[in-house]
């Protein structure tokens, strides 16, 4: 008998597969090693964990979104209510662009000094002339001049030939805008401080919470700003501050808005009464 041979001719080469039929997948998944179970669906939906439903947007995360936004738009109306005195700032009146500088400060004392220095020589003169040590005509001379120079020291007379304000005249301006400046500071302030309550809006603007601003917060907040200004700087200083506070209000003023009208279109209606109310 002949035996049949049923083991493969290394000459023909490596046998072929089976041919698959059409529409059956040849390779496996991506992934998928040698001898492991495919994925399922069910497998996939097995593995999620049971608490994937709380993250999701439930009744209870959604009020509680609702109450701090609530709180948030709450603190936020008290904070423009306390601050909103910070729009009635005068800039013209606390910036004083009026204000004499040294230059003219200085020319008016020079002038001052000339007039004085003449007002003296000439009664020097006159009184010399009473003590005889001096001729009379000449004596005569010093006391006109005296009168001259006294009468065109006279603020009436002055403006009849020059319209630059006089040393005394510059002094009783800057007091005068000095003076104007603390009032409507002490305006501003009024009895609670204003300076100290726009300070809690330095995450609207973190200038607020800058070391030069310290000690004119502190101020504020024992009531004994407007006082303790008794310079220009001191007052410029405080301009500063307003003007950043003033960026602050109304960035916060745009949060507030913005934020009421987000909770408009999540439907949280309540947020938005309660915030626009007296409350």
């Amino acid at each position: 008998m002949v035996e049949r041979n049923d083991k493969p001719d290394a000459r023909q080469g490596p046998q072929m597969g089976p041919t698959l039929n059409p529409g059956r997948p040849a390779d496996k998944p991506a992934g998928a090693s040698a001898g492991e179970e495919p994925v399922t669906i069910e497998a996939q939906t097995a593995a999620i964990p049971d608490d994937l439903a709380d993250r999701e947007d439930t009744p209870d995360a959604v009020a509680s979104d609702a109450d701090m936004a609530r709180l948030r738009q709450r603190k936020w109306r008290l904070m423009m209510r306390q601050c909103d005195r910070v729009v009635l700032l005068d800039f013209q009146l606390l910036a004083m662009p009026e204000w004499p500088d040294n230059y003219a400060l200085a020319l008016a004392r020079k002038k001052r000094d000339f007039w004085l220095l003449g007002a003296c020589l000439s009664a020097a003169v006159f009184l010399s002339g009473l003590t005889g040590s001096v001729p009379a005509w000449l004596a005569g001379g010093g006391f006109g001049a005296f009168a001259v120079i006294v009468l065109l020291g006279v603020p009436l007379v002055r403006t009849l030939y020059t319209d630059r304000p006089s040393y005394l005249d510059l002094l009783a301006r800057r007091r005068q805008l000095l003076r104007d400046a603390r009032k409507h500071i002490a305006h501003l302030e009024g009895e609670v401080g204003l300076a100290w309550q726009c300070a809690r809006m330095s995450e609207f603007n973190p200038a607020l919470k800058s070391p030069r601003f310290r000690e004119l917060v502190e101020l504020s907040a024992r009531h004994a700003l407007s006082g303790a200004l008794t310079r220009r700087e001191h007052v410029r200083l405080y301009l500063v501050f307003m003007l950043e506070a003033e960026k602050a209000y109304d960035r916060l003023q745009q949060a507030f808005f913005d934020a009421n009208q987000a909770a408009i279109d999540q439907g949280w209606s309540e947020v938005v009464t309660k915030t626009s109310g007296n409350s």
